[in-house]
């Protein structure tokens, strides 16, 4: 995978889309116009507070005079969410990489989407480029009330025999017939979920061939623990440097600490920011991006997450 590109781009603008969701609009401090990107890219933003964070691009992807990413507040926030919603700055500067692509359209007949509160941002880019292009689509969202559910203005000036908006209260606690949605889907289409795992679960659940279902995690699901982790080497190929890894420390956090600079965000195998080449190993990958095809190539790996079954393992490093 390509390297994206750091760019410094100017805060322009911050508004609040729902109950703790704030958008960002970014902008080039000379007024030039921003690489083009495909629905369902993500930004990592360099934060002032030293921290890296990855957030869907939900603007317009036809239009290149800005991006805007849109950041629910957490309460568990490790520092990120916090940031943006009570420090970042309008007016001041902020790097930028990507645009990067995991969650990307298919060729399909047909596109069914199903997004879960802030799991509409890289939908909705979909969204839009989809009505744009004519295509054949549909939109279910969910949240736990109006209130949480960000573009909720936009999404309803879209044609209503193609969106489906459901909001718990609402629906006084009835989840969406996901199974009468989804479960007769041919074979031409292709379903896009994006929301909490119980979302992901329940349309993996109702469709009857996984293979149509796209997915983005904003969070990693909980790790199954066996406490069978080896100990391994990482050797560098430029130098070939050797550095030891525990059993229960990651890759990653074994680069890292013998000084070796290798960058990261959500360190859950969800983001791509840490993916480096492997040059040689038998690796066991527990990301949530590659597919099965691209893990038996074994041409890369996310160092966050994922081991190495053998005693030695050849990075591109």
């Amino acid at each position: 995978m390509d390297e994206p590109m750091r760019r410094t781009l100017r805060v322009q603008q911050k508004t609040w889309e729902a109950d703790g969701v704030v958008s960002v609009t970014l902008v080039d401090p000379a007024g030039t116009e921003l690489p083009r990107w495909a629905p369902g890219a993500h930004l990592a933003l360099h934060l002032p507070n030293g921290l890296v964070r990855e957030y869907s691009l939900c603007s317009d992807p036809g239009d290149r005079s800005r991006w805007t990413v849109a950041v629910l507040r957490t309460p568990d926030s490790r520092g990120g969410s916090a940031y943006i919603h009570d420090l970042l700055p309008v007016g001041g500067l902020l790097e930028v990489e990507g645009p990067r692509q995991n969650f990307a359209l298919d060729t399909a007949a047909r596109h069914i989407l199903v997004a879960g509160g802030i799991g509409i941002t890289p939908i909705l880019s979909m969204v839009r480029d989809l009505h744009r292009a004519g295509a054949d689509w549909t939109l279910l969202y969910t949240g736990r009330s109006r209130s949480t559910m960000a573009f909720l203005d936009e999404i309803g000036s879209l044609p209503a025999d193609r969106v489906t908006i459901h909001a718990d209260e609402a629906a006084a606690g009835r989840y969406p017939d996901l199974a009468g949605l989804l479960g007769a889907i041919d074979g031409d289409a292709v379903t896009y979920c994006c929301g909490p795992e119980s979302l992901m679960t329940a349309c993996s659940d109702a469709l009857t061939d996984p293979g149509q279902l796209r997915i983005e995690r904003f969070k990693a699901p909980e790790p199954v623990t066996t406490g069978t982790d080896t100990a391994f080497d990482v050797v560098l190929a430029t130098s070939g440097r050797r550095i030891p890894v525990a059993p229960d420390v990651s890759v990653l956090s074994a680069l890292q600490n013998a000084g070796v600079p290798v960058e990261s965000s959500c360190t859950e195998g969800i983001c791509g920011t840490c993916e480096v080449g492997v040059v040689k190993g038998d690796v066991e990958h527990r990301d949530f991006l590659l597919s099965p095809q691209e893990q038996q190539t074994g041409g890369t790996m996310f160092v966050c997450v994922s081991r190495c079954r053998s005693a030695e393992l050849v990075l591109d490093l």
